[in-house]
């Protein structure tokens, strides 16, 4: 169903991340999937908790091996913007983007990226692409998920997505940039991290820009917290 050389399934796992990092080490193509019904030390970005109940979402972790480092620099915008298209069809409304790495239906958190790679000097050896959506989301948070959706079809959305992204080569186009306007989350609003200041988009490199006074600065690093 997937297309894909290899899915590896668990009901129950620390991290499909950390094992997949094991797969690609031991050699496992591009596209390997490593799926999980519910993980136990599930991560997002800075080391932080993603709540991964079973039977409520879709965890998924899938090896890259790109040529191109400038490729990872942009790899969670871009499967950000494949992963909105994806699912957009499985829910009512539209589904929109929160630099760098999370999908939102309303104020509500749907779904994380979490990237990963593994480099030898300047050349990744490896990408691990983590993928969280919430099907029945987590109560509490003010998370949202994707009522009355199959996790199959889920899944498969998953999988096409970071397909689609992973054949993208260098910095974004300006196409994938005014997509990347068009879901905005945080384009116009005040935020106070990483800086102070208005988000005005994206650069082509995927940092972050922000307005305070007369002076944009862009920013590759950091949390988007708004004022």
């Amino acid at each position: 169903m997937l297309g894909v050389p290899a899915v590896e399934v668990h009901g129950r796992i620390g991290s499909t991340n950390d094992r997949a990092h094991v797969l690609a080490d031991a050699g496992a193509p591009a596209m390997s999937v490593v799926l999980a019904d519910t993980q136990t030390a599930g991560r997002g970005r800075h080391g932080r908790t993603w709540a991964s109940a079973a039977g409520a979402g879709v965890w998924v972790s899938i090896i890259l091996r790109p040529a191109d480092a400038r490729t990872t620099q942009v790899l969670a915008l871009r499967t950000g913007l494949a992963l909105a298209e994806a699912l957009e069809p499985l829910r009512d409304g539209p589904l929109r983007l929160k630099w760098p790495n999370d999908l939102f239906a309303g104020e509500g958190k749907l779904a994380g990226i979490l990237i990963e790679a593994r480099w030898q000097d300047e050349r990744p050896l490896w990408v691990v692409v983590g993928v969280g959506v919430n099907v029945v989301p987590p109560p509490g948070v003010g998370a949202e998920g994707l009522p009355g959706a199959s996790r199959l079809d889920v899944l498969a959305a998953v999988v096409t997505a970071v397909r689609t992204a992973a054949a993208g080569r260098g910095p974004l186009t300006e196409d994938e940039r005014a997509a990347w306007a068009c879901r905005d989350l945080a384009r116009g609003r005040l935020i106070r991290s990483p800086a102070e200041g208005t988000v005005v988009g994206i650069d082509p490199n995927g940092g972050l820009q922000v307005q305070h006074g007369d002076v944009v600065a862009t920013f590759h690093a950091g949390s988007l917290l708004f004022a």
